[in-house]
């Protein structure tokens, strides 16, 4: 790896960086912008919340199986083809979601939803730990925080399109076009598809050791909580809290906002502190903000929440999978295995916070991101043994 990036291999280093920054960003935006329109969705349907929880578990039909598989194709065809395909897949999928006319049909975009993410996430992370190991030092976070300021950039303007009675399909359509040309335009910069191709007879997926059994329970605790907030904060501020559209889309882009500046300064935090002690005060920022903001109750009070978990889960995640890239086994492989943990808590979780709140109410089916939260900071001693300290290269 030092020697692919030696000497006239820095720029393209350099590059690759920036490319790969793009993607994270555009992957936030584009996700943002659908998920700040869903309650114009279910109004449009006419979908209750058990409904609701319903189609969203459809993003789980479609995500899950193909993160594993994203696993293999890296390994198999390196990183950077399965991004290319998979940053215009996903634009695509959810055009066809904001324009689905009925509850079937609306269920069979969101497994194209899933089965586009569940490419894009795990390629992308796969492709951000390979320049990761060419930097040599943590560098993880800061990938994970343009994917958050582009969830900002999505919930902030979607909320004024919404505001404008802009229409979900015509705003999902254009932000869908925007980005597949960025996408294809940035393409060129990744890094060639050998510097994380397996060789002949790597495995294609990573053997369960004890530290990615701990990673991924960490992962999933948290992608839950993630999950949550982008698919319920604005329903919960709208329906149960009774604000307009507008400021209903701040609740995730309050959760945004916070949990994208704790990831510009969650590298550095994690070799200052150590990432056992960072997570265990995540979880525990997290857990405390949100328990405050449901308890309270008030439009002001579930901001201040939503932004608690931003901030406490911010940095967890790109903790655990620049963990699992230093792992035995090969970049994708193991990536996939944590991601696909994770990833499961972010596509089961807010389904089940759904039905959770058929049977009682929003307020408290939310709580359960609380008691996850909790979990967390219990188990942060999985990501220490998983981390290794990253050696002092900077450029």
């Amino acid at each position: 790896m030092k020697g692919l990036f030696s000497g006239e291999g820095e720029r393209p280093l350099r590059a690759a960086r920036l490319a790969v920054l793009a993607v994270f960003f555009l992957n936030g935006f584009g996700f943002a912008s659908f998920v700040v329109r869903i309650p114009a969705v279910q109004e449009r349907l006419a979908l209750g919340e058990g409904l609701l929880g319903l189609a969203l578990l459809g993003v789980s039909l479609g995500s899950l199986p193909s993160m594993p598989l994203t696993g293999w194709l890296v390994s198999r065809f390196g990183s950077r083809p399965v991004v290319g395909i998979s940053a215009l897949l996903f634009p695509l999928a959810l055009s066809v979601a904001a324009l689905a006319p009925g509850l079937p049909t609306l269920v069979s975009a969101l497994v194209l939803v899933g089965a586009s993410a569940g490419l894009l996430d795990v390629s992308m992370n796969a492709h951000a730990s390979t320049v990761e190991k060419g930097y040599e030092r943590r560098i993880m976070s800061s990938f994970h925080a343009a994917f958050s300021f582009g969830g900002l950039a999505g919930a902030a303007s979607g909320g004024l399109v919404a505001s404008a009675g802009i229409g979900v399909a015509l705003h999902v359509l254009g932000v869908a076009a925007l980005s597949a040309v960025a996408a294809a335009l940035v393409y060129g910069s990744l890094l060639p598809a050998g510097a994380d191709r397996g060789e002949a007879g790597a495995p294609a997926f990573a053997r369960p050791t004890r530290a990615l059994v701990g990673l991924g329970v960490i992962s999933f605790c948290v992608l839950l909580g993630e999950g949550a907030m982008a698919d319920w904060s604005a329903v919960y501020l709208s329906n149960d809290l009774r604000t307009g559209p507008g400021f209903a889309a701040a609740g995730y882009a309050a959760f945004s906002l916070t949990m994208a500046t704790g990831r510009l300064f969650g590298d550095r935090l994690a070799d200052a502190l150590g990432p056992a002690t960072l997570v265990r005060l995540g979880g525990t920022i997290a857990a405390a903000g949100l328990a405050f903001g449901l308890l309270v109750a008030t439009p002001a009070a579930a901001l201040l929440g939503f932004a608690g978990v931003g901030l406490g889960l911010s940095v967890i995640f790109p903790t655990a999978l620049g963990a699992a890239g230093r792992a035995e086994g090969g970049t994708g492989p193991a990536i996939a295995a944590v991601s696909t943990a994770g990833y499961f808590g972010f596509l089961v979780g807010p389904p089940t916070i759904g039905f959770l709140a058929e049977a009682t109410r929003l307020g408290v089916a939310l709580f359960l991101v609380v008691v996850l939260s909790v979990a967390v900071a219990v188990l942060a001693g999985a990501v220490g043994r998983g981390a290794g300290r990253k050696k002092g290269a900077s450029r």
